[in-house]
């Protein structure tokens, strides 16, 4: 028996600009922040970049076909900033926006509704000379940038996500210094962390302003459920500072237009600093939040874990995939309806799901049963929280290809679509043909 979804329902992949795309040094691209960190050593596995990636710069339309094949409704890509504006600000590259238009332009030939992220991680390297998401300045440099994209394309873009995961681009770029551009200052990350969320708050009424009466806007946080390692009050109260950190501190800004108090006091002279109205401009409402969701998290009490003094604990029995993660299908259930029951957004949509396996290819073939399993488990949770009134509108699978995974290089395998680097050669994974079933029928078999 198959789990029918709402008429209409979106179903899509996604993919990130600088781990896809490639051509780094092409048609007057700028230098990017993960440039500049690839090609520091020791900072990525192996000494990968995102040099040539999946050379989706070039492939572009071979990988739209694949999408088209598919079936796919939706194909939520980002845009590079220092492709379209090399050194952040001021002049703008017209090749860098041609590309994007070309991309938009054959989606929407295709079927395929774009859902474009302005933000996935990749700062020019010269904003971050001039202070980076720590500066205040960078929530005006994001607006222009959003305007002149927006303007462009605007009239067919219809779905913007303004940033993905702020939360990892301020605390793994700036607080622990293991994403780009790698530095370790806690205190620099939450203002970062303000600042991307200020910068937001600015970009929402430029979008729909170079936008029509169709067009929504929204954001992509990743987001955890969080258990305690046990009922013990030090468990629970580590557990609320780790949920604290990763969810409320985005959360209760954007749709209460406050920072969690508790956190803040725990912060205490590390709190960023917050001007007024800051806070009215990044609970701009919005049309949509976006949910990136792998796996929960459990905490303990740890003195010497870090700002939060908690730790992560993961369970013997559990199962885990390449990126050590635990497979919790229930955790999206649960994390939907949390965030519909405390922050009622108009709109939810699962913009990242997927998991990391140690693919290989045997007769031409890719057989990657854990990942059906995997997504069609999430699935069944995320009709549930349907079910019970959640408005979720669509699901996109992280990620449409293999890719450039981070720090990691290109040691983990997300995608639908296995990519051979040494030949860019594309090989549907069996889960590939088994979502095409899904978005086919509508349903979960």
């Amino acid at each position: 028996m198959a789990t029918t979804f709402p008429e209409g329902f979106v179903w899509g992949a996604a993919t990130a600009s600088y781990q896809i795309e490639g051509a780094v040094c092409e048609d007057g691209r700028g230098e990017s922040i993960w440039d500049r960190f690839c090609h520091t050593p020791g900072k990525v596995a192996g000494g990968d970049t995102g040099d040539v990636a999946d050379d989706h710069y070039h492939r572009w339309q071979e990988d739209l076909r694949i999408m088209k094949e598919l079936g796919l409704g939706a194909y939520r890509f980002s845009i590079a900033w220092p492709r379209v504006i090399p050194d952040g600000t001021g002049a703008v590259n017209p090749a860098g926006l041609d590309f994007y238009e070309r991309l938009v332009d054959g989606l929407l030939a295709a079927g395929i509704e774009p859902y474009v992220t302005l933000y996935h991680w990749d700062l020019p390297q010269a904003l971050q000379e001039k202070g980076g998401w720590p500066n205040r300045d960078s929530a005006s440099w994001f607006a222009d940038y959003a305007a002149v994209v927006s303007a462009r394309l605007g009239d067919r873009v219809h779905h913007w996500i303004t940033h993905n995961e702020p939360f990892v681009a301020a605390f793994e770029g700036y607080g622990n210094g293991e994403h780009a551009p790698g530095i370790c200052d806690p205190k620099a990350a939450l203002q970062a962390a303000h600042h991307l969320l200020l910068s937001h708050g600015l970009a929402v009424p430029v979008l729909r302003q170079n936008g029509d009466e169709g067009t929504q806007v929204g954001i992509t946080l990743n987001l955890t459920w969080v258990d305690p390692a046990s009922e013990r009050p030090a468990d629970v109260e580590a557990a609320r500072r780790y949920d604290g950190a990763l969810n409320r501190f985005f959360l209760d800004p954007l749709f209460k237009g406050a920072y969690p108090a508790d956190l803040l006091a725990y912060a205490r002279d590390m709190a960023p600093h917050v001007e007024p109205g800051d806070l009215l401009q990044i609970s701009t409402p919005i049309d949509f939040l976006g949910v990136n969701y792998y796996s929960r998290a459990i905490i303990a009490d740890d003195p010497k874990g870090g700002p939060l003094a908690a730790r992560q604990v993961v369970p013997a029995y559990a199962e885990l995939t390449e990126m050590g993660w635990e497979v919790y299908p229930e955790g999206l259930y649960k994390l939907l309806r949390r965030v519909h029951d405390d922050y009622r957004p108009h709109a939810l949509y699962i913009t990242e799901n997927g998991c990391a396996l140690a693919d290989r290819v045997v007769d031409g073939r890719v057989h990657d049963e854990r990942r059906i399993a995997y997504l069609r488990e999430h699935l069944l949770q995320a009709r549930r929280a349907i079910d019970e009134g959640v408005p979720l509108r669509g699901y996109f699978v992280w990620s449409l290809l293999d890719n450039f995974e981070w720090a990691f290089g290109y040691s983990k395998r997300f995608g639908l679509v296995y990519v051979d680097y040494a030949t860019q050669a594309r090989i549907l994974k069996d889960s590939a043909r088994w979502y095409q079933q899904v978005a086919a029928a509508n349903a979960v078999p």
